[in-house]
């Protein structure tokens, strides 16, 4: 017998590449058959897929179907777009809104349009709001027929838009000034007006806004550039001073201080005295030296709300005016507290003066206020 060889005989196997020549050859017809790759060439490179056929070449020229549905039409109507970070424009060309919660102010509304249309800022850049709430009198009225006339269309100085809105809530407090302004009737007074402010802010603004001026309804007098004075200091939230015209007996100005809103807090500990420093008694005397120091600020605590300056991110932000008690304030005390905890400065003008009605309040409202400033 011969002896068995020592080599065996091996078995080889398909090399892998050919494995892979094999799966793609399968790949590539099934492709072929179930999709046809005739549907996504073109006979002619020079040609975009999407181009109409042309008549002498539509028998050679196939189309691209890579889009089965229909084209999105961006421009619709229902679709906008709102760019908040472009922050470049100038004081010239920023958007104002101005402010004004309404309630039985029939009285005070042709001064107030009076003041609002000698106003040098751009009337085209202004829009107004007002809220109109719980009134008796006849404030809707009076207010529709100024609207009518300030804003008719062969008044060349009319305003860039109006908005009116009409909310009720309930308030049934006495209108006359010795309820109002009574110690008693604060709490649950200014909590309903800062949620009257709120639902005013919430409704008018736009993201056009840069700006936000809160105006009482019953300012009797202030300087013509108002705006552009209190946007100058480009403050977070600015306010001027209030005081008010009392002639005498002898026929002197006495020139009182109206709002204690505002001012400075030396403590914030409920069990002691504050001893606040009020912007009121915080200007000059003279008015030849309130003028030349006109832009003077101080930091604020507290503010009121006859006059506010607001950039309006403030309120994008969050900061409004609290109908509930935040840091012991509410209402426009409350948004001072609320946008300085947010990090916002908050800023007051002693010397500048704007002229709130003079509403004949009682010595006893004043208690304790002194002439030095402080409680």
């Amino acid at each position: 017998m011969w002896p068995r060889s020592s080599t065996r005989t091996r078995t080889r196997t398909p090399a892998p590449r050919l494995y892979y020549l094999l799966f793609l050859f399968l790949f590539i017809f099934l492709w072929r058959w179930t999709n046809g790759w005739h549907r996504f060439l073109c006979s002619d490179s020079s040609t975009p897929p999407t181009a109409a056929p042309q008549p002498n070449r539509e028998s050679s020229y196939t189309p691209a179907l890579h889009n089965p549905h229909e084209p999105l039409v961006v421009e619709s109507p229902s679709i906008e777009y709102i760019d908040l970070d472009n922050a470049s424009f100038t004081h010239g060309d920023d958007r104002v809104l101005i402010l004004t919660p309404l309630r039985d102010a029939a009285s005070h509304l042709e001064t107030h349009f009076r003041l609002l249309y000698e106003l040098t800022y751009a009337h085209e850049k202004i829009d107004l709001a007002f809220l109109v709430g719980d009134s008796k009198d006849d404030t809707r009225a009076a207010l529709h027929d100024e609207i009518k006339r300030i804003q008719a269309p062969s008044n060349p100085a009319r305003f860039h838009s109006v908005m009116v809105v009409d909310k009720d809530f309930g308030d049934d407090m006495p209108q006359d000034v010795e309820d109002r302004h009574s110690f008693k009737a604060q709490g649950t007074r200014r909590k309903g007006i800062g949620r009257a402010r709120n639902y005013l802010l919430y409704a008018a603004l736009r993201p056009e806004h840069r700006w936000v001026f809160w105006r009482d309804v019953d300012i009797v007098e202030n300087p013509e550039t108002v705006i552009e004075d209190l946007m100058m200091h480009d403050r977070d939230v600015i306010v001027p001073n209030i005081w008010f015209h009392r002639i005498d007996d002898n026929g002197k100005d006495i020139e009182g201080r109206y709002d204690y809103n505002s001012w400075q807090e030396s403590r914030r500990y409920k069990e002691f005295r504050t001893h606040r420093t009020y912007l009121a008694w915080q200007a000059h005397n003279s008015p030849s030296k309130r003028q030349r120091n006109l832009h003077h600020e101080i930091p604020l605590d507290g503010i009121g709300g006859v006059s506010i300056l607001v950039k309006a991110d403030v309120h994008r932000s969050g900061i409004n005016f609290p109908c509930y008690a935040f840091e012991n304030q509410a209402d426009t005390e409350g948004f001072a507290a609320m946008a300085k905890r947010a990090g916002y400065g908050v800023w007051g003008l002693p010397n500048y003066v704007v002229w709130h009605v003079d509403t004949q309040e009682k010595e006893g409202n004043l208690k304790g206020r002194k002439e030095d400033g402080k409680e």
